[in-house]
C-alpha cells in the first residue's frame, strides 16, 4: 500500500511538472539619456506643449518619456515612428469627501478631490468620470 501511494505522489509531481512549463521572458534593454528621433520629438510637441521634467529612456526599441503637465505625473511610450503607444497618467489627489444620489433610477457619485494646487468636484455615473469643477486654491 505504501509503494503504491509512493508511485501516486511520484506520477502527480511528474504530471505538475510537465503541465507547468518555465515561461522565460524576453530581456528589456533600458537606456536613460537617450535623445530622440525626428518623428518621436514631433509627435510629443503636437500632443504635450506643457511639459516640466522631461527625461526620455530608450526601452526596448520603444522610447519611454516620463514628465509633469499640469500637476500630473505621466508616463508616454513611442514607437520610432513617432506612434504614440499609451499613456499612463498619475495624479496624486486626496478624496475629501463622496456623496452617493440615487435619484429616478440613475446611481450617481459626487467626490471632491484636493492637491496641493487644486480643489476638484468629480461625478461619476455608469462607469464613465466627469470633471464638473476646478478651482485653483489659494497660496
Amino acid at each position: 500500500m505504501a509503494v503504491l501511494l509512493i508511485l501516486c505522489i511520484a506520477t502527480a509531481e511528474l504530471l505538475a511538472q510537465k503541465m507547468d512549463p518555465l515561461t522565460t521572458l524576453p530581456t528589456i534593454v533600458v537606456t536613460t539619456g537617450t535623445g530622440v528621433n525626428k518623428l518621436v520629438d514631433k509627435a510629443f510637441k503636437k500632443a504635450f506643449s506643457l511639459e516640466k521634467n522631461l527625461k526620455w529612456c530608450y526601452m526596448d526599441k520603444k522610447y519611454l518619456s516620463y514628465f509633469i503637465e499640469n500637476d500630473i505625473k505621466n508616463r508616454v511610450i513611442y514607437s520610432q515612428k513617432g506612434y504614440m503607444n499609451y499613456v499612463v497618467s498619475y495624479g496624486e489627489y486626496k478624496i475629501t469627501q463622496i456623496a452617493f444620489y440615487k435619484l429616478a433610477g440613475r446611481n450617481i457619485w459626487v467626490s471632491n478631490l484636493e492637491n496641493l494646487n487644486h480643489m476638484v468636484l468629480v461625478r461619476m455615473e455608469d462607469d464613465e468620470m466627469e470633471e464638473v469643477d476646478r478651482n485653483t486654491r489659494s497660496k
